[in-house]
């Protein structure tokens, strides 16, 4: 055996150097990982937009390393849910050659679209990890990715945690199961088994790893990075204020506002995170399970406190995340199929606190949620075309940072990538006629905030489609910090003019364009306080209205 396998505290600099070298291979493990699934995948929203996560977890189910590719939405739930996998299946019902499976939203990621897939990796007949990974699937039956919903039992077809493949046989019940309850089978069938394949993709780069230094298991390595980790974010925590800050916020909700509320509290060996405040469950299919506001909740803190430290078990230990029932702690049978919109509003309602306790060192607020739609286009009546569910995100602009502008049309804080409109219209029978940059849309300060865009989509000639509008930002716009201003409130009109909801199922007619103009971020310290060269360079750029230039 190599003598990597020594325990931590007996290690030479040679072996420390070893080690770290051994992490990083660790990390381009899951990141292959990863590229598989984005290769594979069938979906645009996995396959264009990166929305998945990858990572390798010890015998315990603790987190060592996660693909850089991914979203905090996944890879942060995903490392909660392993454990809950652990519990449901005994190891002596674990073989090599399984993959196990569930979309359960408390168990798994927050909502049934997403996907949760585990394998464990066996060395011989030694189970010396696991492998998990998450995507977002075009369709899960029910009502459709939307609000609408009154409970869960409304919003698709649900799998507890079970086996997706025993001994490398796949349940063939459960892929029955699965075509006969969704709109796309092909596609989401396509899914699940690239699912599967990049798991089984890890496993063997683990094997090969493992063999090539001549390790048994992970244990030394697995013990070398969660302790590293421990240690460094204890000292970034211990050169905190010590106390309490409490911020809340307003979002749209979908018939009326929704107030989100957090208290951070920092101790010197923890961050605490309460939503005590926030408001009540909804009766529409908004709310977040805890599983998913904890992964955004702890994504914010991380992007301030330790934000070059690896993510994984140790890393996030650090951070405790509470919350009594109410919007961001639903309980099942709450709807909870749009439970992103909310979660990716966690982030601003918590650094909004923390920017009391680091005064001038927090960004503004942005767009937070991705301005998504899901479009289900057909024929218009007595007419020939075709049928398709097309799912397509989009993101407003983020907000303007201490000593620089916000980012312009950028998914903070999910991290999915822009789809490119010709992936889109491939998928569907739709034409997207225009997408561009919002003019005027950041929110004024010393620091601009980053612009949302405008999205223009119609139904080809001789169809129509329903669209779930997902957004937010419509009434509530984003604030901004320091002085800055609020950036600009999101809209949705068909483009006769008539004003469409923020959310819910609603339709296009043929001959008829939706045209979305998604919010801008809010500004980061007193708009006089901006230089004249960057004022002129706005205006030459587009960036603002003449008016304001």
């Amino acid at each position: 055996m190599s003598d990597l396998s020594m325990t931590h505290s007996n290690l030479s600099q040679v072996d420390e150097i070893r080690m770290q070298v051994m992490w990083n291979r660790l990390i381009s493990v899951v990141e292959e990982q990863a590229m598989t699934l984005l290769r594979t995948a069938f979906s645009t929203s996995v396959r264009e937009a990166g929305d998945l996560s990858a990572g390798v977890y010890d015998p315990q189910g603790r987190m060592l390393a996660q693909a850089v590719t991914g979203t905090p939405g996944h890879v942060n739930t995903m490392a909660e849910a392993v454990g809950n996998f652990i519990a449901a299946i005994p190891r002596q019902n674990m073989f090599p050659g399984d993959t196990y499976v569930t979309n359960d939203p408390w168990l798994g990621t927050g909502h049934l679209h997403d996907i949760t897939m585990v394998t464990p990796s066996f060395k011989g007949e030694e189970l010396v990890g696991f492998f998990a990974c998450t995507a977002h699937v075009v369709d899960v039956g029910g009502r459709g990715f939307g609000a609408d919903g009154k409970s869960v039992y409304e919003e698709g077809i649900q799998f507890p945690i079970m086996k997706f493949a025993e001994r490398g046989q796949v349940n063939e019940t459960l892929v029955a199961l699965l075509r006969a309850n969704v709109r796309e089978p092909n596609q989401v069938v396509g899914d699940f088994y690239s699912l599967a394949a990049c798991n089984d993709v890890g496993h063997a780069r683990l094997i090969d790893m493992l063999d090539e230094v001549g390790l048994d298991n992970l244990d030394s390595l697995g013990d070398f990075i969660l302790t590293r980790t421990h240690k460094a974010v204890m000292e970034r925590i211990a050169a905190l204020p010590n106390g309490s800050w409490y911020n809340e916020m307003l979002t749209d909700g979908y018939d009326e506002p929704i107030k989100l509320a957090a208290t951070v509290t920092i101790d010197d060996d923890k961050v605490l995170v309460n939503f005590d405040g926030s408001d009540g469950v909804s009766r529409w299919g908004i709310n977040c399970p805890l599983i998913y506001t904890k992964a955004y909740a702890c994504y914010a803190i991380k992007c301030v406190v330790a934000p070059d430290i690896p993510n994984n078990a140790a890393s996030l230990a650090a951070f405790d995340i509470a919350s009594p029932v109410n919007v961001v702690n639903a309980q099942r049978p709450s709807p909870v199929s749009l439970r992103h919109v909310i979660g990716h509003m966690v982030p601003d309602v918590v650094l909004g606190a923390l920017s009391q306790a680091l005064p001038g060192q927090i960004q503004a607020e942005g767009a937070g949620a991705l301005w998504n739609i899901h479009i289900s286009a057909r024929p218009v009546a007595g007419q020939d075309g075709r049928r398709a569910e097309v799912l397509m995100f989009n993101s407003g602009g983020g907000g303007a940072r201490p000593g620089l502008d916000g980012l312009s049309a950028t998914a903070f804080p999910s991290g999915v990538h822009t789809m490119p409109i010709e992936a889109t219209e491939h998928t569907g029978p739709i034409v997207i006629w225009r997408k561009e940059l919002r003019e005027g849309s950041g929110g004024e300060g010393r620091y601009r905030g980053g612009l949302g865009q405008t999205i223009e989509i119609a139904p080809m000639e001789g169809h129509e489609f329903e669209f779930s509008a997902m957004f937010d930002r419509v009434h509530t716009p984003p604030r901004g910090r320091d002085g800055g201003k609020a950036g600009a409130a999101g809209s949705v009109t068909l483009d006769d003019g008539t004003v469409l909801r923020p959310k819910g199922w609603q339709f296009v007619p043929a001959g008829r364009r939706l045209i979305l103009n998604a919010p801008g971020g809010g500004g980061f310290g007193g708009p006089a306080e901006r230089p004249a060269e960057q004022r002129a360079e706005d205006l030459r750029g587009g960036y603002v209205n003449k008016d304001k230039g």
